[in-house]
């Protein structure tokens, strides 16, 4: 059987880390290519990370190329919060590999020559700010027809924000490079909400479980989760929100929906769009789930999931 052919961008952080962790673990996955974006810390950080994740999976073959260092209109973000300072918990580590093991080429320029190479073939997943996206789509409007299929992880379906009072991280990183993708891709496009990873998150027994794994690559996911699992305990004392009742790893959805085509179970099928110019709600995804819009182009928003075929990957992946 031929392998899936995927493109990953990613701002990786510590989810991040963990979805690229899950695709390259899966035997049926080829990974083509990893381009950064801005996001969770700088694009020097999560250049770093994603080479570090891939010398802990002796993965380094793979090319990685550094891309947009911020947003279309220049604003900068990060999620040291959650994720430290540098991206993966700030664990130090003397041994990982420097920018010089980069390619030279761009991300975006990456981007549209490897769905070049292989047009109608590819899936391209995106954990992080559209920015990159967006740029190649501007570059090439004939992009996103070579592309075979679109997974994000950002925007939200109820209005629910985790960065402001309506907008999810990714999507409020960069609301304009979300417009552009929603509005502009033409193939499959399928989401994976804040509000449906929040849903289907796992038992902290399993999480724990999960990192009980006797293997490197356990090891180093323990040492890169445990500032993110202090702070949402924390946030759990303070707050109870609904993400911090179980190990919620919300970019691993989208890439374990492009890694198991039958992980997810239901979606809405409909129209997307992203509010820009609303004082409370810049950034929010909007759920046209009434037709008012009028357009054809919609995108498949994920609500339902098989969550032991997620356990079942995320095991695999500390393996």
């Amino acid at each position: 059987m031929a392998k899936k052919l995927l493109l990953v961008d990613v701002d990786c952080g510590v989810d991040d880390a963990q979805a690229l962790m899950l695709a390259l673990a899966a035997p049926q996955v080829e990974i083509l290519g990893i381009t950064c974006c801005h996001g969770n810390s700088t694009i020097e950080n999560v250049c770093k990370n994603v080479l570090r994740v891939l010398q802990t999976c002796d993965r380094l073959s793979i090319p990685v190329y550094g891309g947009a260092s911020r947003a279309l209109l220049g604003h900068s973000t990060d999620a040291s919060f959650y994720h430290g300072v540098d991206g993966l918990g700030d664990v130090p580590d003397a041994i990982s590999p420097g920018l010089d093991s980069l390619q030279k080429e761009h991300a975006v320029l990456a981007m549209l020559r490897i769905i070049n190479e292989y047009p109608g073939q590819v899936t391209l997943v995106a954990t992080g700010p559209l920015t990159n996206l967006a740029l190649a789509l501007n570059m090439d409007p004939t992009f996103s027809q070579k592309v075979k299929n679109l997974f994000i992880m950002g925007g939200n379906m109820e209005s629910r924000g985790n960065t402001t009072v309506c907008g999810e991280f990714n999507f409020a990183s960069d609301p304009e490079a979300a417009y552009i993708v929603l509005n502009g891709f033409d193939c499959p496009t399928h989401i994976a909400t804040w509000e449906f990873t929040c849903r289907n998150g796992l038992p902290w027994t399993f999480y724990h479980e999960w990192l009980s794994q006797n293997t490197k690559k356990a090891e180093f996911m323990r040492e890169i989760t445990a500032h993110s699992e202090e702070y949402t305990k924390n946030c759990s004392k303070n707050d109870g929100e609904e993400w911090t009742k179980g190990f919620v790893s919300c970019d691993s959805y989208a890439m374990a929906a492009a890694v198991d085509d039958k992980f997810v179970t239901d979606v809405t099928h409909c129209v997307v769009d992203v509010e820009l110019g609303g004082t409370l709600t810049r950034g929010m995804m909007v759920l046209d789930t009434l037709g008012k819009l009028q357009r054809k182009r919609k995108a498949f928003v994920m609500t339902k999931c098989d969550k032991e075929k997620l356990k079942f990957l995320l095991i695999q992946a500390l393996q």
